[in-house]
């Protein structure tokens, strides 16, 4: 891959070139990623301790916040120690390696957040039918099958961004090796690799929110015929947070990938914070503060652990 390239090594520009803000950034970034890692390796551990919780939902959710793990922390180390080093070289190899595991995560997300609204639309729909629907065996296919596509569509991302000849500059302006500040640097003709890039793109990221929204038409449908109030509200109240996380993840992706390239400037910097480092973070509090039965299950953990004269007395 990349067997043209007179280029060996990149130079990450980073967020900032002011030595004024990289030790207050470094200090922001290093607590959203400890908090990245404690929120999202707490709701894989509340998911597997709590039997209330061992439902599809939970299953694909688990599956998420563990790619929100790996997914941060490919970019976020990196990112730190080159707010604290002026040498911000990058080997083209770790550069080629950095974005095809970030494309491979980012595509799982993408999957995951389909199967999720997918799962709330059983649950909302067809709830008679939902245990044969979304069982077991299917639920493993699922993320077996988006883990084996996302691969397959990172291989291809990749060698569409680096098989080209990089004979010019070497100076990515981004803080990771992401597909439009690295395309920059191609010096052969790059119309064929972004017209790979878009199909894939499309299939990926537009193909899995058009599950999601009509997912959620269906969804709305149903609940809108609902004869109790109280019960239109419990429906709602059950995608709020799947919705929330969509939001954010798809709206600054779009924003990202789907304006010209010449529009790229440095809000694209903020926009891919905000995918990278701060949508990480905020999805396992959005899921457990906009949600009962995570909240009940936390509560329930926090009892049975702090609490021992508690659960003598439950169980009797």
């Amino acid at each position: 891959m990349g067997g043209n390239n007179t280029q060996t090594k990149f130079i990450l520009l980073g967020i900032t070139e002011s030595p004024h803000a990289q030790t207050p950034l470094f200090v922001l970034f290093l607590l959203i990623y400890i908090v990245t890692l404690m929120g999202n390796v707490g709701i894989i551990t509340l998911v597997r301790v709590s039997p209330s919780l061992h439902t599809p939902m939970y299953f694909f959710l688990t599956h998420f916040a563990f790619i929100d793990i790996c997914y941060s922390t490919v970019i976020s180390p990196r990112m730190l120690a080159d707010l604290l080093s002026e040498d911000k070289t990058i080997s083209f190899t770790a550069c080629m390696m950095q974005f095809f595991t970030f494309a491979f995560l980012a595509t799982i997300e993408c999957h995951l957040l389909a199967m999720m609204a997918y799962d709330r639309h059983v649950t909302i729909c067809q709830p008679l039918l939902y245990v044969t629907i979304i069982s077991s065996r299917v639920c493993w296919q699922l993320v077996a099958s988006s883990y084996l596509l996302s691969f397959l569509s990172a291989i291809i991302y990749t060698w569409s961004v680096f098989g080209g000849s990089f004979c010019g500059p070497n100076h990515i302006d981004h803080f990771f090796c992401d597909v439009v500040p690295v395309l920059k640097l191609v010096c052969s003709d790059t119309h064929s690799s972004e017209m790979v890039i878009f199909a894939l793109f499309t299939i990926n990221v537009i193909g899995t929110g058009m599950v999601i929204l009509l997912s959620y038409i269906s969804i709305i449908r149903t609940v809108l015929r609902m004869c109790s109030a109280q019960s239109r509200a419990r429906a709602f109240h059950t995608c709020t947070s799947h919705l929330m996380v969509v939001s954010i993840f798809f709206g600054t992706g779009l924003f990202m990938y789907l304006q010209p390239s010449s529009s790229h400037r440095s809000l694209d910097k903020l926009a891919s914070i905000l995918y990278t480092a701060v949508t990480p973070m905020l999805n396992p509090f959005i899921y457990s503060l906009r949600n009962k039965e995570v909240k009940g299950a936390l509560i329930k953990c926090v009892r049975r652990l702090f609490n021992p004269w508690h659960r003598t007395r439950a169980v009797s």
